[in-house]
């Protein structure tokens, strides 16, 4: 019995290690489980990310391939029409060899062939030139197009190919043309001569000479004359179109270049029968510089009465400030072609007379117009801080820019005392009546207060409590609406906060000095002086940052 139990305790110790073995295993397979989880979700997450980024990589190369495509049709496009112009340069080619070929002509209409030359015979009265068109009209947006893509993907040096080849066939119609052009003047007896043959020549062919240059200037104002006189009229619709200060740089762009182009334009369109391109070459000329003297000169009225209705509510630079600055560096980038349109001399002093003039001239209604702007603020301490702030970048520009030489020193010094007129006013309207709380005499104490809350200047405990509430409240106020207030240049908010310090920060000291101690000794002094000085100090330091 004791053997049969002790071999079952034995067994029961085996199962008992065996299960003990086993829960472990489990809980390892578990612990194994979990991990295998865990790095299956971190090998997701991974997954994911590496998905996410490399699907603008996708994107790309699918644009990519797209685009490939696009160009690959797109060249083969360009090509199929490259030749047409080969069918076209060697279609050409025969016909310069001339009539000796006998060409055939296709078939009239009543059905028999005839030879070139008894054609040309037959019509050669009412033949009229007409300009050969290279390219048709319905294939140049294409052109346009082709070439634009070419560029916009990376293919330009596709785009370089395929020009310099369309260079080659216009260098070479335009040789052909010229070898023609020789030939027929041969045919006409006219030919390079040595010397020796000149005198002989002239002496029997000048009547012919004659008659060929009068048929040239006739046949070129013939060929050039509608299109020089449709380019012309695009420049005469731009100069007669309604005056906007917009289109000036437009004008004086445009008379600039006429200007210049006049004395080419009276070599090339010399002689009668080119006389009305040359006249209305010097009528544009003059109507754009009419229109641009006439824009000039409405610039005023246009600058004072611009009206828009924007209002910036911190008091920072207009939009408008800005713009008429930039109209006015503008200007001086013309300087030229206004001291022309002027009919000033290119040097001395008095080249710089009118440009000062218009210049001045639109400061001074640009001033006018901020005066006006400046009206829409309800608060006054704020419509002094606009203008401050306008003027002066008005003042900065004219310093820094071609102007100041133009307007001179005594014109800046002018203004920059404006600027100071106006942060004195600022400073007159915004804090009169905090200034005048420090500074007012209480007098007259209530009879009925004990001599402990009476000062030693006769004034009651409860006036200065007064004084110093109304001080707090006002000074609070004036920290709320400034400190959104904006002054930009950091050298004029500088100056305005210590113009302000050097008055308040004294006679808060002196107020305090005063009647302090009778606050002091009463209850709550805290309450009533709620600021040091120094506070009042690190306080104005938050003024006119927009915050």
């Amino acid at each position: 019995m004791d053997q049969t139990g002790s071999g079952l305790h034995k067994r029961m110790e085996a199962l008992s290690l065996q299960a003990s073995a086993l829960r472990e295993a489990l809980q390892r397979s578990e612990e194994n489980t979990d991990s295998a989880v865990a790095a299956l979700d971190s090998f997701d997450r991974h997954v994911s990310a590496i998905e996410a980024s490399i699907r603008p990589a996708q994107v790309r190369a699918q644009a990519s391939t797209m685009a490939n495509e696009n160009i690959d049709r797109t060249i083969e496009t360009a090509e199929a029409i490259l030749a047409q112009f080969e069918i076209v340069r060697r279609a050409e080619a025969v016909i310069f060899r001339g009539p000796h070929e006998d060409l055939q002509l296709p078939l009239t209409s009543e059905g028999n062939s005839e030879s070139v030359g008894e054609q040309l015979s037959k019509s050669f009265e009412s033949a009229t030139y007409r300009t050969p068109i290279l390219i048709p009209p319905r294939i140049l947006p294409l052109l346009h197009d082709i070439a634009h893509q070419l560029v916009q993907y990376g293919n330009q040096q596709s785009c370089y190919r395929i020009y310099r080849i369309m260079l080659g066939f216009v260098s070479f119609i335009r040789d052909a043309r010229s070898s023609a052009l020789e030939l027929s003047l041969q045919k006409l007896g006219i030919e390079k001569l040595t010397e020796d043959k000149m005198q002989h020549w002239v002496s029997s062919n000048v009547g012919t000479w004659t008659h060929i240059m009068h048929i040239t200037d006739q046949c070129f104002a013939e060929v050039a004359g509608s299109s020089v006189m449709t380019l012309l009229g695009f420049g005469d619709v731009v100069a007669k179109s309604k005056r906007s200060h917009e289109n000036l740089f437009l004008l004086l762009e445009m008379y600039g270049l006429m200007h210049r182009l006049q004395s080419g334009v009276e070599v090339t369109f010399q002689g009668n029968f080119c006389s009305g391109m040359r006249e209305a070459a010097l009528n544009l000329t003059k109507s754009l510089a009419q229109s641009a003297q006439e824009t000039l000169l409405d610039l005023e009225v246009a600058v004072e009465k611009e009206n828009s209705k924007t209002i910036v509510q911190n008091g920072n630079l207009h939009p408008f400030t800005i713009e008429v600055m930039n109209y006015v560096k503008g200007l001086f980038d013309y300087q030229s072609t206004l001291k022309i349109l002027f009919q000033q001399p290119q040097s001395g002093s008095e080249t710089e007379s009118q440009l000062a003039i218009i210049t001045m001239m639109i400061m001074q209604a640009f001033q006018n117009n901020l005066n006006g702007k400046s009206k829409q603020y309800k608060d006054p301490g704020l419509s002094h801080i606009f203008l401050m702030n306008n003027l002066h970048y008005m003042v900065m520009f004219v310093r820094r820019s071609e102007s100041n030489d133009i307007l001179g020193g005594d014109w800046i010094q002018r203004h920059r005392k404006i600027v100071q007129q106006n942060a004195n006013q600022y400073k007159r309207v915004a804090w009169a009546k905090i200034f005048q709380t420090l500074s007012v005499q209480v007098t007259g104490g209530n009879s009925s207060s004990s001599p402990s809350d009476v000062s030693s200047t006769g004034v009651s405990r409860t006036m200065i409590k007064e004084q110093f509430k109304s001080f707090n409240m006002q000074f609070e106020d004036l920290h709320a609406k400034q400190s959104q207030w904006t002054i930009p240049d950091q050298e004029l908010r500088d100056e305005l906060r210590l113009a302000v310090a050097v008055v308040l920060l004294p006679a808060y000291r002196s107020f305090i000095s005063r009647f302090g101690n009778l606050i002091q000794r009463g209850r709550n002094p805290h309450k009533y002086i709620k600021y040091s000085p120094e506070e009042l100090d690190q306080m104005l330091g938050q003024f006119f940052l927009g915050q």
